[in-house]
């Protein structure tokens, strides 16, 4: 399984994405029409979100359709929630320390 981090470090993957969680469900045709890059492409980047666990698909006669399955990106949300809490104490500090300064 891709890490879920190498995954959404690309900008197309993020977009795509981002789309996805848009939409309940989007063909891999009305996706490509959306970038500039070929349908080629844009299938080897939903293979690495599907291979991250972000994106699941299914087919629907001839046609393969994507969706988001959000879940793996709870990992990030509580990483990126740790730094929040980081920087917030470190603002909490400077702001006070700002606060003695000037009396």
């Amino acid at each position: 399984m891709r890490d879920v981090y190498s995954a959404i470090a690309d900008a197309t993957r993020r977009q795509l994405l981002h789309m996805l969680a848009e939409a309940d469900e989007l063909p891999l045709h009305e996706m490509t029409a959306r970038f500039e890059a070929g349908r080629t492409a844009i299938s080897k980047h939903l293979g690495v979100l599907k291979e991250a666990g972000l994106v699941e698909d299914r087919r629907v006669g001839r046609e393969t359709r994507y969706h988001l399955n959000a879940e793996p990106l709870r990992e990030i949300q509580e990483w990126v929630s740790f730094y929040a809490g980081f920087w917030t104490r470190r603002m909490v500090r400077l702001k006070k320390l700002l606060q003695e300064e000037n009396r």
